[in-house]
């Protein structure tokens, strides 16, 4: 779903600093929270996936919102923690299963999802951002 050129959601995560992701725009909430909020999203989808039920049931999702700044050490750990569960997720899309209405609905708005998030970390930070216009 990229445009030619685009190096895609990892890489561009791997392109950004530790002070880069404690960045917000406007007040909002911080490239390392949308990271953190999207691997925390991901690791209960994967578990959904491995092993049913409902982890969303008693899932907290306040708390990745509370990350303002991070350590060099902290952000490697979010952004490598979460490109393993996207990772992860990868497989499970790959994965032929029978399911339900409600969860083909999860599988697709996933992605919906985690597009959403990388727009508003590269609308934060340019040098996270994908090709120029005309340049692809």
């Amino acid at each position: 779903m990229l445009n030619t050129g685009d190096i895609g959601m990892l890489r561009s995560l791997a392109r950004l600093t530790a002070a880069d992701a404690s960045r917000s725009s406007h007040g909002g909430a911080t490239i390392a929270a949308h990271t953190q909020h999207m691997r925390y999203g991901l690791s209960l989808m994967n578990q959904w996936a491995s092993q049913g039920g409902n982890p969303f049931a008693n899932a907290k999702w306040d708390e990745a919102w509370k990350i303002s700044s991070v350590t060099d050490t902290q952000w490697a750990e979010i952004r490598d923690g979460f490109g393993q569960e996207a990772q992860a997720w990868l497989e499970v899309l790959k994965t032929p299963r029978e399911i339900d209405g409600v969860g083909f609905s999860g599988l697709v708005s996933s992605i919906a999802h985690l597009a959403y998030h990388l727009g508003a970390i590269r609308q934060i930070d340019g040098s996270a951002r994908g090709p120029k216009a005309g340049t692809f």
